[in-house]
């Protein structure tokens, strides 16, 4: 239940600043968060976990309200050499940087039922004046 991403045209650092926003969150509440964020990678990043989603619905039947993201790494791809003609015929350098996204979603198991069990609190000294 994974998907992935290859040779995007956009830092790994500023795709990774937004993957950081929906790591471990519930696939819905992701897509709803990146939805509203005024980023590139946000859009990029919901492209991919609503393809990771479908994936699992698809090829292993499984609801979407129960998936969770367990894993987004965003690696670096490779990089684009460019370059801006200056003054006296020298050139600078411009990297254009790619990144590689790989998106990993679970289904989240229920929580197992907590047993009620009184908490012994630790009575205070008595203090003698």
């Amino acid at each position: 239940m994974k998907a992935l991403l290859s040779n995007i045209r956009i830092s790994p650092d500023k795709a990774n600043l937004v993957a950081g926003m929906v790591r471990g969150e519930m696939v819905n509440a992701a897509l709803e968060q990146l939805s509203f964020t005024p980023k590139k990678g946000a859009k990029i990043l919901y492209k991919v976990i609503a393809s990771a989603a479908a994936n699992a619905e698809h090829n292993l039947k499984q609801n979407r309200d129960t998936l969770y993201i367990k894993e987004i790494v965003v690696s670096k791809g490779p990089t684009y050499k460019r370059g801006v003609s200056v003054s006296r015929g020298r050139v600078h350098p411009i990297l254009k940087r790619t990144a590689q996204i790989r998106v990993t979603v679970d289904v989240k198991a229920s929580a197992p039922a907590k047993t009620a069990k009184a908490k012994k609190t630790p009575s205070k000294p008595s203090s003698t004046n």
